[in-house]
């Protein structure tokens, strides 16, 4: 036999078996299964294998659930089942640009903010501060007011949300990781900013982006779903789950229950997905080693 190794040399794994390893596999699985609809349901729409989301008038409204409209339809006599699917690709597509936006904007900010100081950091600190300190939700409806309703308007709001975050934490680590050896080092030996930042100190606060993507998806897909709730989001030609609910606000107390039951479940399922992606990562990063150069 071997000699045995004592329990703090053993390296951390991510276990798929565990709590946050299925909760991992389960939010894969949901977003997955989100991603494959939003691409899967515009072709069927175009092949006439689903009605067109916008396509009412010609069923009866408030038809209940049935083999024909097997979520019912809405006000407008809108099948709600075709309705549903379409809007994932809408929630996904808006969340997606606008978190891309937040994260290309906000790191670099970060990273330039922590490494330079100065008065540039404090101007730049100040700034970020003010828009974190304000609440996410009132901040999107303020930026969705004045900047109007459309698709590319709610991105823009909800990327402005979104920034101040990846700011904060990448400003952070790159205050902390420009103090490690490896980086006095590369500076000693007459490296510049730009190449100390993109080569040292990028991927070692890059680390916890995914993390918090994931965890900012989530919260973003509530987001636009209050902000179509409130009618601030996207048109109603457009499907968006937040303006479906809102829409049935007034029918579900009569009892028509399945206009908001089947947007709200889907806005429901895809936020759990996310959060359990997002658990897991992390509970995986964390198990990492650490990488110093």
């Amino acid at each position: 036999m071997g000699p045995s190794r004592s329990a703090d040399t053993v390296p951390l794994r991510w276990q798929p078996r565990s709590l946050s390893g299925r909760m991992a596999l389960w939010g894969v699985a949901i977003v997955l299964g989100y991603v494959l609809v939003a691409l899967l349901t515009p072709l069927l729409i175009q092949l006439g294998w689903l009605a067109d989301p916008n396509a009412g008038l010609e069923s009866p409204i408030y038809a209940a659930p049935s083999l024909q409209h097997w979520c019912g339809t809405d006000r407008l006599g809108r099948d709600v089942c075709v309705r549903t699917l379409a809007g994932s690709g809408v929630a996904l597509q808006v969340v997606l640009i606008a978190l891309v936006l937040a994260l290309l904007i906000g790191v670099p900010l970060g990273m330039v903010s922590g490494y330079l100081g100065g008065a540039i950091d404090r101007t730049l600190v100040l700034l970020m501060d003010t828009l974190y300190t304000l609440p996410v939700l009132l901040l999107s409806v303020v930026l969705a007011f004045l900047l109007g309703r459309g698709l590319p308007n709610a991105a823009a709001a909800l990327c402005v949300v979104y920034v101040p975050q990846y700011f904060r934490v990448v400003r952070n680590q790159t205050a902390q990781v420009k103090a490690e050896l490896f980086v006095e080092a590369a500076r000693s030996l007459g490296a510049g900013p730009l190449w100390i930042l993109r080569r040292y100190l990028l991927r070692n606060v890059i680390t916890s982006v995914p993390v918090l993507l994931t965890l900012n998806a989530a919260d973003a897909v509530l987001v636009l779903g209050g902000l179509g709730f409130l009618g601030l989001g996207l048109p109603e030609t457009i499907p968006e789950w937040g303006g479906d609910l809102q829409q049935a606000l007034t029918a579900v107390p009569t009892g028509i229950w399945w206009t908001a039951l089947y947007p709200g479940l889907a806005m429901f399922l895809l936020v759990l997905g996310l959060s359990f992606l997002g658990e897991g990562l992390e509970t995986w990063l964390s198990a990492q080693p650490e990488r110093s150069a």
